[in-house]
């Protein structure tokens, strides 16, 4: 059990946000594997503020189980405050992104960038908490780069300025997503602050679930990249945290979800654009199965739902057969 402000979560673990990735169609994938929370794809506060309508889409909740968390970025703090007032209204909980490396995001002073300046984030996550209607989380990385190691600071900073939870990323943004996260910088985060602190980074197993929570004593976990093509792996954890058993999954419960997903992605998106972005999620789901790079190749030539779907039958009906 996780409580965040006035929300409280059925279980701690937590999918991450991820640009292009976590959209309507993959939270609710995600969501028939009962995560305690999901969150949106970072929406700019700019462009909320400009009423643009490809932001305002990526906030489409329809049919989602909640509670969900929604993501803002910026570093202006007139729009921070608008976007935490829009989204607040439709979400049940607001995250501000300190934490993404993207070099088009921080170019603007955004995302990680923000952990140069404590004085803004500060200013950010005050301005935030005063404008949202439901409780307010922040996600940052350790720092900025070996030299500014800032999570301790900037997470009693956040603490102070109102903010209900903590998700800390073990890397700098130096590090974007190579090497190793350190889990040494949340077990000190979860030491310095009261409000929950969420652990994220190198968590792509039951087992990593399970040893960072021992080692940082941290109140949740928040689980990316490990979940896509793989997003049974959230009840694994789930599963595994409570009663150390890990449920296996079939290739008949693989085709299942991938059907399930192409429906919902065609269904949000057209068949054109749907089939597209299924591409990405379908050479996921294949990692590591026999012959999956012959699939995978033939899959991106494929512009039909039709002509996906009846691959992916006679591919997993060739496999049936194969040791």
């Amino acid at each position: 059990m996780l409580r965040i402000g006035n929300v409280e979560l059925k279980n701690n673990v937590i999918l991450a946000p991820m640009a292009g990735l976590t959209d309507l169609p993959f939270r609710r994938i995600c969501e028939i594997y009962k995560p305690g929370l999901v969150v949106t794809e970072m929406v700019s506060s700019k462009a909320l503020q400009y009423n643009d309508d490809k932001t305002k889409k990526l906030l489409n909740m329809e049919g989602e189980t909640r509670p969900i968390s929604a993501q803002i970025f910026g570093s202006d703090v007139e729009a921070m405050k608008y976007a935490a007032s829009y989204v607040s209204k439709i979400a049940d909980i607001v995250d501000i992104n300190m934490g993404c490396p993207a070099p088009k995001v921080v170019k603007n002073g955004d995302g990680s960038r923000l952990l140069l300046d404590l004085k803004k984030v500060r200013e950010i996550t005050k301005a935030v908490v005063e404008a949202s209607e439901v409780p307010v989380t922040v996600k940052i990385r350790k720092g900025w780069d070996n030299e500014h190691i800032v999570a301790l600071e900037a997470a009693q900073i956040i603490e102070e300025a109102g903010a209900k939870a903590i998700t800390v990323h073990g890397r700098t943004r130096s590090e974007f997503y190579t090497g190793v996260a350190d889990w040494d910088i949340i077990k000190k985060v979860k030491e310095k602050v009261k409000i929950p602190v969420i652990g994220n980074g190198d968590i792509k197993t039951p087992e990593d679930a399970k040893k960072i929570i021992e080692y940082t004593k941290c109140d949740g976990i928040m689980v990316g990249r490990a979940t896509l093509g793989n997003p049974w792996l959230l009840e694994q954890i789930k599963d595994y945290l409570t009663n150390g058993t890990i449920r296996e999954i079939t290739n008949e419960e693989r085709i299942e979800i991938i059907f399930k997903h192409i429906d919902l992605e065609v269904k949000e998106k057209g068949e054109n654009i749907g089939i597209k972005e299924m591409r990405k999620h379908i050479c996921y789901y294949l990692k590591g199965l026999p012959m999956a790079s012959e699939v995978r190749n033939k899959v991106n030539q494929l512009e039909t739902e039709k002509e996906v779907k009846n691959t992916l039958i006679e591919y997993f009906n060739t496999i049936k057969h194969i040791n």
